[in-house]
This record gives C-alpha cells, sequence and structure tokens, in this order.
C-alpha cells in the first residue's frame, strides 16, 4: 500500500497458490513458491497476474469418449480473495475497468486482475488457451498495463527496488510503464513457445510504438529495456548464449528452488532440524509416508503388492519432457515388484501431448502395475513426490531450463535417475545422491528428425541399463540405497531453499 518501503514486484502469467487453480505448470509452482518464501521472510512482494476465470484445464474421462477437456472450478480461490479496489486501462480504444482482487499471506500480496467489460472478459477466461494470436496479445497487454496501474495507485512508484517480469509474454510491461533501472527479465524457457512473436501492428496500435522488426520477438522487447535478464540454472545460461548472444552480456543465472515448508513432508523436516536424520530414521520416517501413498494407489489398484517399489514419472505433458520413455520403460519392464506411477496433463491444443495421456490411460488399463494420474496437480504432487522411491527426470538434454520435480523428490529422500540437463548437473552426484544418464547437449536442436532419434536410442539404452542398477540396489541393498536417499536430503536441503534463491534475488533485502 501507498508507504510500503522497497517494494519488490513480480509480474507472471500463473502463480501455484495453495487454493485455486491460475497455473499450468512449473513457472506457477515456482511462483508460488517465492511468493511464500517472502511472506515467510517478512519481504514486501507483490506477485501480479491474472484472475483466470476457468483456471487452466481439467480432463473428464470416459471409455467412449476417452478425456475431455473442461474448465477449472475457481470457487475456493475467489472465497479467499478480497476486493481491493479497481484500475482502468485502454484496450483497442476503449476505456476497461479491471477489479483488483488480493490474496495475502503476511507481508506478500498474490494480485489478481480481472476485466469487468464483459467484451473483454474472454481474455481472462482461462490461462494459456487462446482463440487467435490477437487474443493472446491483448490478453497479456491487459497484464502489462493493468500491472502498470497498480504499482502506480497501489504501491507507489517510489517504493518499488525491483520488477520482475516473469518469461517473456510479461516482456510488454516497460511498454506501458517506463522505470529505467527497475526491470529485470526472467526467462524460464530456452524454448520457441518461451518466446512469441506478434505483428508489429499490434504494437503500433496499443502502444503507438512503430517497431523496425516484424514481428516482434517479445524477448527481445523485454532484454532490451531491463537492466538485467535472470536465466535459471547453469546450463540454462551456457544454452541461452546461443539463443540470446546479442543479450548475453546483461544476463547471470540463480538456479531454481523450492519453498522447504511446502514440500518438504513435516515428520522429515522436523528430524533434520532436530540433527536426528540418520539411515535408521529416514527408513522409519519413509515407510510410513510410503504407507500414505500406497493408500491412494490400492484406491485405484486393489491389487497392488505392498512391498513394491514406487517409481515416479510426473510432469507437463509434452515431447521435450520425453514421457515415451515412461511408457517404453513400462512396456519394457514387466517385474512384478515395480509400480509405476504416472502423472500428467497436455495442453488441450497439443495433439502430441493429447495423444501421451491417452497412451499412459492405455497403460494404466492394460498393467496392473500401473497407476495415472491425469488429474496432476499441486496437491497431488506433494504427495506422489514425497512417498515414491524413485523420481525418473528424463528431459531432451538442453530444453529444460532447471526443473524443480527432481528438488522436491530429494528433499524428501526420493532420489533421481535423471538426464544430463538444468539444474541436476548443479545437484545430483551420480551414485552418491542420485543417479545419471544420457548426453550432456548444449543447444535445442530439433526435437525430431534422425539426430534426435539416435540421442534417444543412446539415452534410453543408458536409462534402462541404470534402472536395473537402481532396482538392484533397491531390493538387494536397501541400506545403501538409503543411504543414497539420505545424501539426497543432505546435500539438496541447503541448496534448493528458497531462501538462498530469494537471497541471490533481493540481496539487498533479503537477508
Amino acid at each position: 500500500m501507498p508507504g510500503d518501503p522497497e517494494a519488490i514486484v513480480s509480474v507472471t502469467p500463473e502463480i501455484a497458490l495453495d487454493v485455486g487453480h491460475t497455473y499450468a505448470g512449473g513457472l506457477g509452482v515456482l511462483e508460488g513458491d517465492k511468493f511464500y518464501a517472502a511472506a515467510r521472510l517478512g519481504l514486501k512482494y507483490y506477485a501480479i497476474t491474472l484472475l483466470y476465470t476457468g483456471g487452466y484445464v481439467d480432463y473428464d474421462y470416459d471409455e467412449v469418449r476417452g478425456f475431455t477437456a473442461k474448465p477449472q472450478d475457481q470457487s475456493d480461490l475467489l472465497r479467499e480473495l478480497s476486493k481491493s479496489g479497481e484500475v482502468t486501462v485502454e484496450l483497442q480504444g476503449s476505456r476497461v475497468r479491471l477489479s483488483v482482487w488480493e490474496y495475502r499471506r503476511g507481508s506478500a500480496t498474490a494480485v489478481f486482475l480481472k476485466p469487468e467489460d464483459p467484451r473483454f472478459a474472454r481474455l481472462a477466461e482461462r490461462l494459456y488457451i487462446e482463440s487467435d494470436k490477437q487474443e493472446r496479445f491483448l490478453k497479456y497487454t491487459m497484464l502489462a498495463k493493468g500491472a502498470a496501474e497498480y504499482v502506480k495507485r497501489f504501491i507507489g512508484l517510489e517504493n518499488v527496488q525491483y520488477i520482475d517480469m516473469q518469461e517473456a509474454y510479461t516482456a510488454m510491461l516497460p511498454l506501458a510503464l517506463r522505470i529505467p533501472g527497475r526491470y529485470r527479465l526472467i526467462v524460464h524457457t530456452p524454448g520457441p513457445w518461451g518466446h512469441p512473436s506478434f505483428p508489429n501492428a499490434f504494437f503500433r496500435e496499443e502502444y503507438g510504438y512503430h517497431f523496425i522488426e516484424d514481428p516482434v520477438v517479445l524477448t527481445s522487447v523485454g532484454a532490451a529495456l531491463a537492466w538485467e535478464v535472470i536465466l535459471v540454472s547453469a546450463k540454462h545460461y551456457d544454452v541461452m548464449k546461443k539463443v540470446i548472444p546479442h543479450f548475453i552480456y546483461k544476463a547471470r543465472f540463480i538456479t531454481n528452488g523450492i519453498e522447504l515448508g511446502r514440500w518438504m513432508h513435516p515428520a522429515l523436516h522436523r528430524s533434520l532440524e532436530r540433527g536426528e536424520l540418520t539411515v535408521n530414521t529416514l527408513g522409519a520416517i519413509r515407510q510410513s509416508v510410503r504407507a500414505e501413498l500406497f493408500k491412494l494407489l490400492k484406491s485405484r489398484k486393489p491389487g497392488l503388492r505392498e512391498g513394491s517399489m514406487i517409481v515416479l514419472w510426473a510432469r507437463r505433458l509434452t515431447r521435450y519432457k520425453r514421457p515415451y520413455f515412461a511408457a517404453r520403460l513400462v512396456e519394457e519392464d514387466r517385474d512384478s515388484g515395480v509400480v509405476y506411477v504416472l502423472g500428467g496433463k497436455a495442453h488441450p491444443h497439443d495433439e502430441e501431448g493429447l495423444a501421451y495421456m491417452r497412451q499412459f490411460k492405455e497403460l494404466e488399463k492394460k498393467y496392473p502395475n500401473v497407476v495415472y494420474f491425469h488429474d496432476y496437480d499441486v496437491a497431488r504432487a506433494k504427495l506422489l513426490l514425497q512417498g515414491s522411491d524413485l523420481l525418473l527426470f528424463t528431459p531432451f538434454s538442453g530444453w529444460e531450463a532447471c526443473g524443480t520435480s527432481f528438488m522436491k523428490a530429494a528433499v524428501n529422500g526420493v532420489p533421481s535417475l535423471a538426464s544430463r540437463d538444468g539444474g541436476i548437473l548443479e545437484l545430483v552426484v551420480d551414485n552418491v545422491n542420485g543417479w545419471l544418464f544420457g548426453e550432456d547437449v548444449r543447444d535445442i536442436s530439433s526435437l525430431s528428425g534422425e539426430r534426435a532419434a539416435k540421442v534417444d536410442e543412446r539415452d534410453y539404452a543408458e536409462l534402462k541399463a541404470r534402472f536395473e542398477e537402481v532396482k538392484r540396489l533397491y531390493f538387494d541393498e536397501r541400506e545403501e540405497y538409503l543411504r543414497i536417499s539420505l545424501n539426497a536430503i543432505l546435500t539438496f536441503v541447503p541448496r534448493v531453499d528458497m531462501t538462498r534463491v530469494l537471497k541471490e534475488y533481493y540481496p539487498d533485502l533479503a537477508r
């Protein structure tokens, strides 16, 4: 509110709170973790986004129609929000009122902007789901202009220390609000979907700018107008040298992290803080946590064996995550001592992602030791990542900016079998706190074609061989497996704690 000193503003297309459905994947979960950590640290933190009345996407399933996409129910979120006022922005020559809704936790405020004009209500109906390029442009123009007005009216320009633009979709903010020396662009993916472009006529009509380029790439706009570009892992920084070489001089990396209190099982957290965590105590706690997950799994597949090894693959279903590795492993490894837990959903316009959903569902129906959660969300992720025995982390090398699911697993004593990508390379030491497979590719080559197919074959062969090693360890040398699990906790916790991340982002404010 007016008078607040040292305010931090984070403008984001998505954020995953403990209520509601205003996120699609990793970016939203990361921003939610930052929000709760900022509240814990007493930071004056404002996360600004749109109020998506239909959320992102859920799916119904029946045997005849298969998966059917539908909006998400936001009633639980709406009950938690309080209206704090309105701002007015100009869109397509019209004055548009945006109501301002806030979700507060201590010193942190999540701000949701909602268009009240019926002509523009569609812009905030769904996250990442638009009918055409113009609608997408107007959606993020509304976010940019709305955020600019909120900063001026509710925070005060004189009180702002940082304005962080999360991903390129928020990069139009400096076109609406010029505050030199305050903006930073945070790039969360090397993939082309994270670097959208729009016709320069759109910018001329909405902002009055006559760009030379046509189309205009939002990442270039944001990076040019920011004083700093932040990438999210050491390898991501290396890969992005070939994507934004003209802006790399102003870039650095801050490796992502997680909010431990949100993701680490309370019993493990308490034991670690008391200095009581050993191989023996870890084994006892893990047995209890696994029982919580097994209860859920048996509600879906009553015949599952209690002593089975629980192997988890759960990500957003898109090609570069390589869900086909998990599917192939399920088909080829018919060891009844392993339960495969699959999780994730696709964007409703991603035909390949939808095909992976159907494939996972068929595997669940075909095999008694496979369980698939198409309704994978934050609440489900907590239970699955805390209770499994092994996480499969399989992105095509070069395409994963950082990843945090392996961090959430590791702090719960669930080691990963991971491809050499993203933040894995900074955190996993092979055979010490997890296992590695595959090549370390340092570019974003095509995900299809002969080269990609050859990389896939070599990577999968190593994945399968390493998986056999991990299974042998789990069943025949359980104490050694638990030692690796303990190492995962002890080595990850101090390095992935969101406190460390916020201190690197805001060294003069976070203490």
